[in-house]
């Protein structure tokens, strides 16, 4: 375990001082069965918006859905603590919903296994902006588990739609409610008791802020400082540019992939170790989840959604010792 420890960081320092270059996301190397790309520009949605297959999913407020969304989107806003994407389970936060309920909200969305699915968010007044950019991957996620495999997240979301000038409405589209037919992929999520096991069997990231993980800044719901034993820090935020439009756009492939590797040593090949990603509660993790997996091909990764906030009511977290 010492070993684990040491390694995680002197990885987490190295990652720490990488510098993260920025440019406008451009190709990718996403899983080879979907029919459209994991991250979706305006202007391909503009292009595809009449695919019959396409759901285009706005999960802002319905206040902000209202005053304004892109033609023919359909509107299941992602809200805490509880929404259509999020259940309160045990007192923890963002725990994936029960399947049948699951179910129930794609089949009214009319959403279908074989549909084509655009998710479109913005940031969040009054939270910080990667918050909402991290709904998006979160509800990507959720429909990935129930068995959607052609998800997407629009690229600047609804803001970067607007600052494009692209048409807005404030009609409600009609569609025909489903019954979703799905099968949940329950190998996705780890328990707490799994992650212990595996302490030194996979790799361990965490997706929180840098000082968050080196225990300078305590976050509410998890009141330990520090980061699970061997993990290695490579932070959400850093997924995306803030441009001077006032967008977030994701970073370029290649810079990604660099991030990913200096903690994953590149290891892409499912016969690899494990890589656990792991945040507070279930929102940075989703992205960096989404990002492995669906834009750079990892295939042994898996989602531990009860968090920091589960670990630390069983177990120590490790700060960093500065002397």
């Amino acid at each position: 375990m010492k070993d684990c420890v040491m390694w995680s960081l002197l990885v987490s320092m190295f990652v720490t001082s990488f510098l993260i270059g920025g440019s406008v996301f451009a190709g990718q190397s996403s899983p080879p069965d979907r029919r459209i790309a994991p991250i979706v520009s305006t202007t391909w949605l503009q292009e595809n918006a009449e695919l019959k297959s396409l759901v285009i999913l706005d999960i802002r407020s319905e206040a902000e859905y209202a005053a304004a969304h892109i033609p023919g989107a359909r509107n299941a806003p992602f809200e805490m603590p509880v929404s259509a994407w999020t259940a309160l389970r045990d007192e923890l936060l963002l725990e994936v919903p029960e399947k049948d309920q699951l179910f129930d909200t794609l089949g009214k969305l009319g959403i279908r296994k074989d549909s084509q699915v655009v998710i479109v968010t913005a940031p969040v007044p009054g939270q910080p902006p990667h918050y909402g950019l991290a709904d998006a991957t979160r509800v990507a996620d959720t429909l990935i588990y129930a068995g959607v495999k052609d998800v997407a997240v629009l690229d600047g979301g609804h803001p970067k739609w607007v600052a494009d000038r692209l048409p807005t409405t404030g009609d409600v589209p009609g569609w025909s409610p489903t019954s979703f037919q799905g099968e949940v992929r329950e190998e996705m999520f780890v328990s707490t008791a799994y992650v212990h096991d595996h302490l030194c069997k996979a790799g361990i990231v965490d997706a929180r802020d840098p000082d968050v993980y080196f225990g300078v800044t305590l976050e509410p719901f998890a009141g330990k400082p520090g980061h699970i034993p061997t993990a290695v820090s490579l932070p959400a935020p850093w997924i995306w540019d803030a441009n001077e439009d006032g967008t977030y756009t994701y970073k370029d492939v290649k810079t990604l992939e660099a991030m990913a590797s200096s903690v994953t040593r590149g290891c892409k090949d499912p016969e690899c170790r494990e890589i656990i990603v792991y945040c507070g509660v279930g929102g940075y993790a989703s992205s960096w989840w989404f990002v492995l997996t669906q834009v750079l091909g990892y295939e042994n990764v898996s989602f531990y959604d009860g968090a920091a906030q589960a670990w630390v009511r069983e177990h120590d977290m490790v700060p960093f010792q500065w002397e």
